[in-house]
């Protein structure tokens, strides 16, 4: 009787291994292996973080939480964040003032998180483990994020997944496989295949449906972007050793030069394409002009920077840049900085289209006692809020306007 006793309590126990391993390898995605450090975590959408104020205990313990700084200035998240992040308003309603929130996706288990700035929470909204993720670009609404991230053998291919915000396992898709660039806006992908009989751009549906050929060009290694409604910019990636060029496209696909040859050469479109904010190196310098894009005059900047450490206000009215404090002499820029060999001390300045006066909006050092070297900078359409990512940790940060 005992020894039956005995199979009997061996034959539960590997039955309830077998149940688990299944609902480990195969059960739903939504059963995720949580990544180390995440202990704790609730089950997404289901609890908020309040903002910690530094301090230990209290709900929201071990969690990572966001940190006010100063009264302007918090600290989103401590650890890396994937680029692209977003600052949306939630409209309210008659009697309540939008609500601003953030959305962006924590790097290493490509979790979704969502700030609420009025109500100093965080909120996890997925939990589907997807690590890796190198950036990401949202549809405007945060719905979804255009997630990238290397595969295969030695890490040669590029996936591009839908991931949606909420979790939910029906709204993902992929698109196609080693994209150059991908551009979002709230009706359309821009999507950009590059190789070496040059690039081919491709517009479709923000669902991935009804392609439809942009432009082909002979031209390899390009960035593109929306510039407007009906136009597109494309320029070659930025490197001091080449010649760049900044074109406009538009929608009969073609192409007209706003800017180049310039070594180092890095563009960014205002919303509305009227404007090119555009870098560039010259005798080891870094150089910045606005460019009108209807009449191709160039106007020079007082400040200057690399054009991926800027953002455009959604009304073209003023740019917002980190700007470099003593940039090192002898540095091979831009590449240096995007290759990581280079960090910079920024402080994040406001320059005014109408003009061209710079205004110094925050001096991280200050605040803070860290240098910061901004990147993925984000303005909700409101102006209220500016977002931006500290290349040197990864960390994510607001500032309130």
């Amino acid at each position: 009787m005992r020894r039956l006793l005995i199979i009997l309590a061996v034959v539960i126990v590997l039955a309830g291994i077998g149940v688990a391993v299944y609902f480990y390898f195969f059960g739903s995605a939504a059963v995720v292996v949580a990544p180390e450090g995440s202990a704790g975590l609730p089950v997404a959408g289901q609890e908020t973080f309040p903002v910690s104020g530094g301090g230990e205990g209290g709900e929201g313990e071990g969690i990572d939480a966001a940190v006010p700084v100063s009264a302007r200035l918090v600290k989103i998240s401590a650890g890396p964040v994937a680029r692209g992040e977003i600052v949306v308003n939630t409209p309210g309603n008659a009697s309540s003032s939008p609500a601003t929130t953030v959305s962006y996706i924590e790097q290493t288990s490509g979790n979704v998180f969502t700030y609420s700035l009025q109500a100093q929470t965080i909120t996890r909204t997925s939990n589907r483990t997807l690590p890796g993720i190198q950036s990401a670009a949202w549809l405007p609404d945060a719905s979804l994020a255009f997630v990238r991230y290397l595969s295969g053998e030695n890490s040669s291919t590029i996936n591009t997944y839908a991931l949606p915000a909420d979790g939910s396992l029906s709204g993902g898709f992929f698109l196609p496989q080693n994209l150059a660039d991908i551009a979002v806006s709230s009706a359309s992908l821009l999507l950009l295949a590059s190789g070496a009989d040059g690039s081919v751009a491709k517009l479709t549906h923000p669902d991935g449906s009804r392609a439809s050929e942009i432009f082909s060009t002979p031209l390899s290694s390009l960035r593109v972007s929306f510039a407007g409604k009906d136009s597109y910019l494309a320029y070659t990636k930025p490197s001091v050793t080449l010649p760049g060029n900044a074109f406009l496209v538009d929608s009969a696909g073609r192409f007209s030069r706003v800017a180049g040859p310039l070594d180092g050469l890095a563009a960014l479109a205002s919303p509305s394409g009227a404007w090119v904010l555009v870098s560039y190196t010259l005798d080891d310098e870094m150089q910045m002009e606005l460019v009108n894009t209807a009449t191709g005059e160039e106007l020079p900047l007082p400040v200057a920077t690399i054009a991926d450490k800027c953002a455009w206000a959604a009304d073209d009215s003023a740019v917002y840049c980190g700007i470099p404090m003593d940039p090192p002499p002898g540095a091979a820029y831009p590449d240096d900085w995007y290759q990581g060999a280079l960090r910079f001390s920024d402080r994040i300045w406001k320059i005014q289209v109408a003009n061209r006066y710079a205004q110094l909006v925050l001096d991280f050092n200050k605040e803070t006692g860290e240098e910061l070297d901004a990147e993925a900078l984000a303005l909700d359409p409101l102006l209220t809020t500016l977002v931006f990512v500290n290349r040197n940790d990864d960390s994510l940060w607001s500032y309130s306007l």
